[in-house]
């Protein structure tokens, strides 16, 4: 299969959303797109029960049903000192005040922890690094499956950069880098059988360390400078591109209109 060049002149812009002049209690089908992709609904449903499904079918449906996920690069250094790199796209914000984010991570195929997560636990603290579209390539290498005495460092051409407070490297490319200590560790165990094979990791925020020109004047990450990754299905990565506004609604202000939408369905 061919598969083009990466279009690097490609760039995102901001539009209208899919359905600008949409009401409230308008239903799906009352626009051509929407109406195509009720059509769809035809086909029907397959219905999966997850304690039927074996792990490589779970882990399918998961991964490229739930995106796109953000990837950033995971730093720890071991009690010894051996740094750690790896790359996570189980990965998110939680809160912002406090500044908790959030990643898991699976265990390794014999069921062993991953160096990850056992220098999460030491105390040392760990930067969480967001992965931009230039050093993609650098960020994957690091998932490779080495031993634990294995430099992902040397191996991605990625530069240790200090950070304020722990003692674990930041990714210096990354424009978006931030400081953790350990918030919480919740071993996540099947229901069922009891199996132990994952571990959430929810890390309090100590200091962003955000590239200058990354910024907008209102002090936000400019998305089209940015150029962050995405992770889907399978082992493929995606780019964040077009984006469309929608308000998000006020009662204050639109609670007349609301109310007159709903008396309008309610009419026989």
């Amino acid at each position: 299969m061919y598969i083009p060049p990466f279009d690097t002149t490609s760039y995102s812009t901001t539009t209208q959303s899919p359905n600008p002049s949409w009401t409230y209690g308008q239903r799906v089908d009352a626009t051509p797109a929407g109406k195509d992709w009720l059509a769809g609904e035809s086909a029907g449903w397959n219905v999966y029960s997850t304690a039927e499904m074996d792990k490589t079918n779970l882990n399918k449906l998961l991964n490229s049903g739930v995106l796109p996920r953000p990837m950033s690069l995971i730093s720890t250094i071991s009690e010894d000192g051996v740094e750690n790199l790896a790359p996570f796209s189980w990965f998110n914000t939680v809160t912002n005040y406090p500044p908790v984010i959030s990643f898991a991570i699976n265990h390794n195929a014999t069921g062993s922890l991953k160096d990850t997560t056992t220098n999460l636990k030491n105390g040392q603290g760990f930067s969480v690094n967001v992965i931009s579209e230039a050093f993609v390539e650098n960020a994957n290498a690091t998932a490779v499956d080495a031993p634990p005495e294995f430099d992902e460092w040397a191996l991605s051409g990625l530069t240790k950069e200090k950070c304020v407070q722990i003692r674990a490297s930041r990714v210096k490319e990354s424009a978006f880098s931030m400081e953790c200590e350990l918030y919480k560790s919740i071993d996540i165990t099947h229901p069922v059988t009891g199996e132990h094979n994952s571990t959430l990791i929810l890390a309090h925020v100590k200091y962003f360390h955000v590239r200058k020109d990354m910024l907008t004047s209102r002090s936000a990450v400019d998305l089209t400078r940015f150029k962050p990754v995405a992770r889907v299905g399978d082992i493929s990565y995606a780019r964040v591109g077009d984006t469309y506004r929608i308000p998000v609604p006020s009662w204050a202000k639109e609670e007349a209109e609301i109310q007159e939408a709903l008396k309008t369905l309610a009419s026989p």
